[in-house]
C-alpha cells in the first residue's frame, strides 16, 4: 500500500475576518492537489464576507473590505463550492492537510450551516469529515517537548521548508502539504500509519494537548479557561 505521503494530498488554507471560527467569515481560501510533491491543481477564492473586515485582519491577510466588495464573491457562493471542491478530493481518495485543521474546517463548517447550505457531513453521506491531516497536531505530539512558537512560518524552518509569502491562502496550503511531507520523512511511525490510523491518532494527540495546555493555563492564573479537545470539527454554534 503507497504511504499517505506519497498519494494525493490537498492543502486547504482560509484567510478570515477574525481568530473564532464560530463567528469569523471567510476573506479568501485556497485547495492546491499536490502529488509526488509537484502541485497538479490549484484553486482560489475571494469573498465578499458580508461583514467589515477588522484593519487587524487586513494587515496580516492584505485584503481589505473595500477590495472584497469590489472584487470577491458573495461568501455562501464561496463556502458551497469550497466545501463542494473539499469533499470531491476526498470522494476520489485524497487526504486533505490543513496547519491547525479544526479552525479552517470548524469556520467553513459554521459558514455552510449560517447560510442553509449542506454540511460536510451532509455531501460525505455521513462522515464528519474525510481523512485529514494536521502538521500542527502531529508536530506537537512528535516533537512534544520542542520550544519556541508553533506557527506555520516556526514550523516551516523547523522542517526546511520554505514560505515565502505567509498568509496568503495558496501559500499556507501548499507549505502546510510539504510541512507534513516532511514530518513523515522525518518520523517513519507517523508516515507507516494508514490515512485513517493516522486521523484517528491525530484525534487523540490533540485532545491530549488541549487537555495539557488548559491546565497550564489554568496554573498560570486563569482559572477558567477552556480549551476544546475536539477534532477535525469544533462544536460551535454560528453566528
Amino acid at each position: 500500500m503507497e504511504a499517505w505521503h506519497g498519494g494525493a494530498l490537498v492543502g486547504f488554507d482560509l484567510e478570515t475576518t477574525g481568530t473564532e471560527p464560530g463567528e469569523s467569515r471567510i476573506v479568501t481560501a485556497a485547495v492546491i492537489e499536490v502529488r509526488d510533491g509537484a502541485v497538479h491543481g490549484r484553486r482560489g477564492w475571494l469573498a465578499d464576507p458580508g461583514i467589515p473586515i477588522p484593519e487587524q485582519a487586513s494587515a496580516i491577510h492584505g485584503i481589505s473590505t473595500e477590495r472584497a466588495v469590489a472584487e470577491g464573491r458573495p461568501v455562501r457562493e464561496v463556502a458551497d463550492e469550497v466545501a463542494d471542491v473539499l469533499v470531491g478530493h476526498w470522494l476520489r481518495g485524497a487526504v486533505v492537510v490543513a496547519y491547525n485543521a479544526a479552525f479552517d474546517l470548524t469556520l467553513l463548517s459554521a459558514e455552510l450551516a449560517r447560510y442553509g447550505l449542506p454540511s460536510l457531513a451532509d455531501r460525505l453521506g455521513g462522515a464528519e469529515t474525510g481523512p485529514v491531516v494536521d502538521p500542527l497536531t502531529i508536530d506537537r505530539a512528535v516533537d512534544r517537548y520542542r520550544r519556541g512558537k508553533r506557527t506555520l512560518e516556526a514550523v516551516c524552518g523547523v522542517y526546511g521548508v520554505t514560505l515565502d509569502a505567509a498568509h496568503d491562502a495558496g501559500a499556507d496550503a501548499l507549505a502546510a502539504v510539504q510541512v507534513a511531507r516532511a514530518i513523515a520523512v522525518r518520523h517513519p511511525e507517523v508516515a507507516s500509519l494508514t490515512p485513517a490510523d493516522l486521523h484517528d491518532r491525530q484525534g487523540t494527540w490533540h485532545a491530549r494537548w488541549a487537555r495539557d495546555f488548559q491546565s497550564y493555563l489554568r496554573k498560570q492564573g486563569t482559572p477558567d479557561a477552556v480549551i476544546d479537545t475536539a477534532w477535525p470539527l469544533r462544536d460551535l454554534v454560528p453566528a
